[in-house]
């Protein structure tokens, strides 16, 4: 399946829509071009993933200084691809496109959350470098 990639853009915000839907997070289209809205900054970027036409997942990535360094790292929020589409390559299509954007801004590394029921995307992580015995992170709900 040929994919190419591209900045993402109001029109594809039911398509992005519909992928977190099938990902567990019910979002509307209004919701979905409220949050493209919001990632349209130098420091943040959503890419889809199109193949014929049609857009089959997407990629919304911030960059952000680290304080204890004096270089940046970049965040991926989230990941999806359409459930027709996987296994296909266009998850890998995607980590490069976020290995660009973090290049391009001299990040030094990139990170992600992802949970341990979602084995697919782990493996992805893990084929494309990522180092799946970090496991730091905390969170409190407010």
């Amino acid at each position: 399946m040929p994919t190419s990639i591209r900045l993402a853009a109001t029109a594809d915000a039911a398509r992005i829509a519909d992928m977190l839907t099938q990902e567990g997070y019910p979002t509307r289209t209004g919701a979905a071009a409220t949050r493209l809205e919001r990632f349209a900054t130098d420091d943040s970027v959503v890419y889809v993933a199109e193949a014929q036409g049609e857009t089959i997942g997407f990629i919304a990535l911030h960059a952000m200084p680290r304080f204890e360094h004096d270089d940046m790292a970049v965040r991926i929020v989230a990941l999806a691809v359409d459930a027709t589409a996987r296994a296909r390559g266009v998850g890998h299509a995607l980590m490069g496109a976020a290995e660009a954007f973090a290049r391009a801004r001299g990040a030094a590394f990139i990170e992600v959350t992802s949970g341990h029921h979602r084995a697919e995307a782990r493996k992805l992580y893990e084929a494309v470098g990522f180092d799946a015995s970090l496991t730091g992170y905390l969170r409190k709900r407010l």
